[in-house]
């Protein structure tokens, strides 16, 4: 746990994440990083010295393999309020739509449940698991398909919504988190998303790892280079 501390501190220092007062809501969607983002602001909570609380929100998408009772337990056994919002992503998205690029869609839907139901029980900052392999696979989604050399922010203040975004994991490598789910014999839930493994996303995941095997600092230099631009909020902190 030290070490993701660490990771998570950092980010949250570097960027101002949490203040005084905060009540947070962690999207808790069962798998590694949103397990793990959980823990790790339950344990910083005990000696952070601004105070905050901290709530669990899931989306039920209605997949089959979602399962409420683990995601109850889970936060059960760390003393964390949990939340659940009933929706119907899948019958949407899947079913009715038939989207063959469901990811974009499934993406806003959920974000916008985690955003009404986190105002609605008094929280003013959502917390999201996206890590630092989350951050650069974005960067090459969006140059490679869109064109443009952006990424997600680290903090993202909402206007419609009046709630700030924070990803208090973006300094944690993938490798990282797994390492502190495989030590510590953390539960999760086995599949998340009917995408998984097959979305444009994985073939990006595969290039950033075959890059990395021949550049081996080639994660820090892209991470530096998206801070030296200042890209969607990013910046260097001395």
């Amino acid at each position: 746990m030290q070490k993701v501390l660490g990771y998570l501190r950092k980010a949250i220092e570097h960027y101002n994440m949490i203040e005084e007062g905060d009540k947070i809501a962690v999207a808790l969607s069962g798998g590694k990083d949103s397990i793990t983002l959980l823990m790790g602001l339950k344990a910083l909570q005990r000696f952070y010295p601004k105070h905050f609380d901290l709530i669990a929100v899931s989306v039920n998408p209605g997949f089959e393999f979602f399962n409420s009772d683990f995601l109850k337990e889970t936060c059960s056994k760390i003393d964390v309020e949990y939340v659940e919002y009933e929706s119907h992503i899948k019958e949407i998205v899947f079913d009715i739509r038939k989207e063959k690029n469901p990811c974009s869609l499934c993406a806003n839907l959920r974000r916008g449940i985690l955003n009404s139901t986190a105002i609605e029980h008094g929280c003013n900052k959502l917390a999201l698991g996206h890590n630092e392999d989350d951050v650069l696979e974005t960067f090459f989604l969006n140059m490679l398909y869109a064109g443009n050399l952006s990424t997600f922010a680290p903090v993202s203040y909402m206007d419609r919504s009046k709630i700030t975004l924070i990803r208090p994991l973006v300094y944690a490598p993938e490798k990282e988190i797994k390492k502190f789910i495989k030590r510590n014999k953390i539960d999760v839930m086995p599949k998340n998303c009917p995408m998984d493994g097959v979305s444009k996303r994985e073939e990006i995941k595969d290039m950033l790892y075959k890059l990395t095997v021949k550049i081996p600092n080639v994660r820090a230099n892209l991470m530096g280079a998206i801070k030296r631009a200042g890209i969607n909020g990013w910046k260097e902190v001395k």
